[in-house]
């Protein structure tokens, strides 16, 4: 089964891509990924600087700069994995280093 980790941090201390590529923690939770033959893809989104967010309301369209909520935690990425149940996808979710600074929302796709 298909899952998705919306992986969140606090944009304000969140490692740049450099420190993320030398962190042990983060070759060890890839490993782990590439091991079970899991990754589906993923990317690291740009900061919510960079954010557009588009609304429609009874048929207007609103577009405003930004993050579509006001939070300090932000979705920093996305990852898309195979597992084969929700409690595998928790264990794996659990590796993530992230997991230890913000937050993994474990999500299933539909299909």
């Amino acid at each position: 089964m298909k899952y998705v980790f919306l992986i969140c941090d606090d944009e304000q201390t969140s490692p740049s891509m450099e420190e993320i590529r030398a962190d042990p923690a983060f070759q060890a939770y890839d490993a782990e990924v590439d091991r079970r033959g899991g990754s589906l893809g993923g990317a690291r989104l740009r900061p919510v600087a960079a954010a557009t967010t588009v609304r429609v309301r009874d048929g207007e369209t609103m577009v405003s700069d930004g993050p579509f909520a006001e939070t300090k935690d932000f979705v920093g990425g996305i990852d898309i994995v195979e597992c084969a149940d929700l409690d595998d996808a928790l264990a794996l979710a659990a590796l993530h280093p992230y997991a230890s600074r913000g937050c993994i929302e474990v999500r299933p796709v539909w299909e």
